[in-house]
């Protein structure tokens, strides 16, 4: 039985909130890993480990290889979510506060909503773009009034990296609407690991791999549940319930990131953490009321 428009829509924002979910550990397991690890370690040996995880899952289900313009677009999901967004948020959790990070990278739903119009022809509406960047104006603030007035270069690298991680989950939502949500990441992980490769290896050459059983705990997570199994629902949400709309499930990110942070890291929550976080939320309530035009891909 065909599902309706709006059926379609909530199984997009359910498969959304489960990716949301394992990627909301991200800061908090990264900042771990970084107190020991070295952040080219952390950000690129993931995507090696994961690597490995997928090409076993590829070979084993016999998955059709990728065209020439599939691997394309691998790339540029490689570009943003193996290397752009990892280097640069492993090299920030060494300078912040993961419930510091958490809201800056509240930005994503905006950056993510201009990257899904851009490669994945969505096309909000006036009240959809205000919303995202009502949203957006109080990410930014956070950050300059943390950062004593000025944003701070880790601020900056984590803006970075949500632009990087942007343009990587509105090519891989768009691909996974003819390739499936996991094997758009599994193929860009066998793809992006022969780069991936050397600069690991060199890391590890210079700052060797002495680390405590935490820090190992946390490389583990972002290994395995943030650049591999938390993909496959993200992808699959953004390829059913449209990119743009989906992308605003990350607005939730900040609360369990931030839960997270204070649970296990111990890391105080400041009365405006909470303040910004609630009104980045009102921000996709308001979104999610407002038309998404999508433009679908033919199989």
């Amino acid at each position: 039985m065909q599902r309706s428009p709006i059926e379609v829509e909530t199984l997009g924002l359910i498969y959304g909130f489960f990716g949301v979910l394992g990627f909301s550990l991200t800061l908090p397991a990264t900042r771990v890993a970084v107190a020991d690890l070295d952040p080219i370690l952390v950000g690129l040996g993931r995507a090696l480990v994961a690597a490995i995880l997928a090409a076993a899952l590829l070979g084993i289900t016999r998955q059709k290889r990728p065209s020439r313009t599939q691997i394309k677009s691998l790339l540029i999901v490689a570009l943003g979510v193996i290397f752009g967004f990892p280097l640069l948020s492993a090299w920030a959790m060494q300078r912040l506060p993961a419930s510091h990070g958490a809201i800056v990278l509240g930005i994503g739903p905006l950056a993510t909503a201009i990257a899904g119009t851009i490669r994945a022809g969505d096309r909000p509406t006036l009240g959809f773009w205000l919303a995202s960047i009502f949203g957006s104006i109080i990410v930014v603030s956070f950050a300059v009034i943390s950062g004593a007035g000025h944003l701070q270069m880790a601020d900056i690298a984590l803006l970075a990296a949500m632009i990087f991680a942007a343009f990587g989950y509105a090519e891989g939502g768009r691909l996974a609407q003819v390739m499936g949500g996991w094997q758009v990441i599994c193929w860009a992980l066998v793809i992006a690991a022969p780069i991936a490769f050397l600069p690991t290896v060199f890391a590890i050459m210079q700052h060797g791999l002495v680390a405590s059983p935490t820090a190992w705990l946390g490389f583990g997570y972002v290994c395995v549940v943030s650049q591999f199994f938390a993909f496959f629902a993200w992808y699959q949400g953004l390829a059913i319930g449209g990119v743009a709309r989906v992308s605003q499930i990350q607005l939730l990110q900040p609360f369990l990131t931030i839960f997270a942070s204070a649970l296990l890291l111990g890391e105080a929550i400041a009365p405006i953490t909470i303040g910004c976080a609630i009104l980045v939320f009102i921000s996709v309530i308001l979104g999610k009321k407002a038309a998404v035009q999508r433009q679908l891909i033919a199989r």
